[in-house]
């Protein structure tokens, strides 16, 4: 004779064990909304609470709120203004890569977004940034001994700005900056050709004086580029050469320092 009470105890436990398992689902889903109380907000509230957070100056809390924004709305009115944001908030912190990856990641997905010359503009910055740039002389900084690659990647980003919105309303400051960047990739030049020459290396001073006078012609650091060829030409006997840059020199900057200043 079967055992029917064996049989209910069976039936109990596979009822129990099923129905602990929707008890540990309840209570882990309860504690997600716990955990991220934004869960049910839409795509305003989440918009609100980041600018807030901007406001106050919060990066990485209003970052938060962007990135949630864009992950729960990819297609909604605030997606493309969460991932410019994005990108401000990580110029704003320094976060000079993670910024410039965003701003390559919205002008791929937006080429022809409204704000790309702004973020274009905001590509520069964060190449470049204006703690020690346009204003980083006055702080006593010297902008030619700054990384010339990024010097070269923030010009690049400036002289798109300008060349594909000749009218923008950053199109201006753009221009001042690469003409800052100009004379500071020149003087970063020259600092090399010193460099060469103070140590007797004459063949690589020359050529790097060369390359400054070539690539940057017209700014102040053609003065000492000059300056450096003469002498350099002059250490190395080469008097004909020596007397072609002095006149240069002299031509162009007649009241020039460095003209006599021929034993440094």
């Amino acid at each position: 004779m079967i055992d029917i009470s064996n049989r209910l105890r069976a039936r109990f436990r596979v009822v129990a064990a099923a129905l602990l398992g929707c008890a540990v689902i309840l209570l882990a889903a309860c504690g997600t909304t716990e955990r991220d109380p934004s869960a049910k907000w839409d795509a305003d509230r989440l918009y609100a609470e980041a600018k807030t957070e901007m406001a106050a100056a919060n990066w990485q809390t209003a970052r938060n709120w962007l990135e949630k924004l864009e992950a729960r709305f990819p297609f909604g009115r605030y997606a493309q203004q969460a991932q410019m944001e994005i990108a401000y908030t990580y110029y704003k912190e320094g976060e000079t890569a993670q910024a410039i990856s965003a701003c390559d990641r919205f002008l791929k997905l937006n080429p022809n977004h409204p704000a790309a010359d702004y973020v274009i503009y905001l590509k520069g910055l964060a190449t470049f940034s204006d703690d020690l740039g346009l204003f980083g002389a006055r702080l006593g900084m010297d902008p030619s001994s700054r990384d010339p690659k990024a010097m070269r990647e923030a010009f690049d980003a400036f002289k798109e700005l300008v060349t594909r919105f000749p009218d923008s309303r950053y199109a201006s400051d753009a221009r001042a900056r690469m003409n800052y960047l100009i004379n500071a990739l020149a003087q970063s030049e020259v600092n090399i050709a010193r460099f060469y020459y103070l140590r007797g290396a004459y063949v690589a001073a020359i050529q790097r004086a060369q390359d400054a006078l070539r690539e940057y012609q017209g700014t102040p650091a053609a003065e000492e580029a000059l300056s450096i060829l003469a002498r350099s030409y002059g250490a190395l006997g080469m008097t004909s050469l020596q007397a072609d840059a002095e006149r240069v020199l002299r031509t162009n900057f007649p009241n020039s320092k460095l003209l006599v200043s021929r034993d440094r």
